[in-house]
């Protein structure tokens, strides 16, 4: 059997259950550190609940897949271990199939992360495939408010650790307390919540900012000015109502 009968025969089986995101869909991938708790606190040691070092490399990795990937991605969020990424409405990429998506995106986060590292560190990929900027806006809403949430159970919990309370019990004093309960425990034992960080409690956002880069024309020795786009990484994103508004800007670039 020659080569290309054989090819022909076998990619088949590669492709036949290709499943592509459709025209006019808004796609958003969400990228997720797999063990990233085991990672993070027992193989690593980063300080807890929150690590500036941490957060860096979180952002590092986003930006990376923003800009050396190929993909036209307008906004980028990242709070805790994961990684949202908006692509513009245009984005055609491979296809726009979805194991072309989940594969590459996952890979090329994983290993930029590990490179920062120094060890290995895996994220695993979805896409959600939304209809509306309506869902968009809704979309980053709800990961907003899931780090918020994240934030004050974190603070508690680790609060708790610190006073020398094991896994299991700082684990079941946190469980079944209110929101203004955590609060209250936190600010109990000096701890302000609205006074923490706004990346803490809200995530961070990536997007793309114009620049002026001086320069010199090679001709006449003058200086010159050139416009260039860099990504931007904003770590006091606005909140509620006023965050709406900004995701809403964003879809519109797309």
């Amino acid at each position: 059997m020659k080569f290309d009968e054989l090819d022909e025969k076998m990619r088949v089986f590669e492709t036949t259950h290709d499943l592509c995101v459709l025209p006019g869909l808004h796609m958003v991938a969400r990228l997720d550190g797999r063990s990233f708790t085991r990672l993070t606190k027992e193989t690593h040691r980063f300080e807890a609940p929150f690590d500036v070092r941490f957060r860096d490399m979180m952002l590092a990795a986003a930006g990376h897949v923003m800009t050396g990937c190929g993909f036209n991605v307008i906004y980028g969020y990242t709070q805790s271990d994961e990684i949202s990424l908006l692509f513009a409405l245009e984005e055609n990429g491979f296809q726009r199939k979805l194991r072309k998506l989940h594969s590459i995106l996952s890979g090329e986060a994983s290993a930029k992360f590990s490179l920062l590292l120094g060890a290995v560190a895996v994220f695993d990929c979805r896409i959600s495939q939304l209809p509306t900027t309506g869902h968009v806006v809704d979309y980053f809403r709800w990961r907003n408010e899931d780090a918020h949430r994240n934030a004050l159970n974190a603070h508690g919990y680790w609060l708790l650790r610190k006073q020398g309370r094991s896994v299991a019990e700082a684990t079941e004093a946190m469980r079944g307390l209110s929101v203004a309960q955590k609060n209250e425990l936190l600010f109990q034992n000096g701890v302000n919540f609205n006074d923490l960080p706004l990346w803490q409690k809200r995530g961070s956002g990536l997007y793309w900012e114009e620049f002026d880069r001086p320069g010199e024309n090679p001709v006449t020795g003058e200086t010159v000015i050139a416009r260039r786009k860099r990504v931007r990484h904003d770590l006091e994103l606005p909140m509620k109502e006023e965050y709406s508004a900004f995701l809403q800007k964003m879809v519109s670039r797309t």
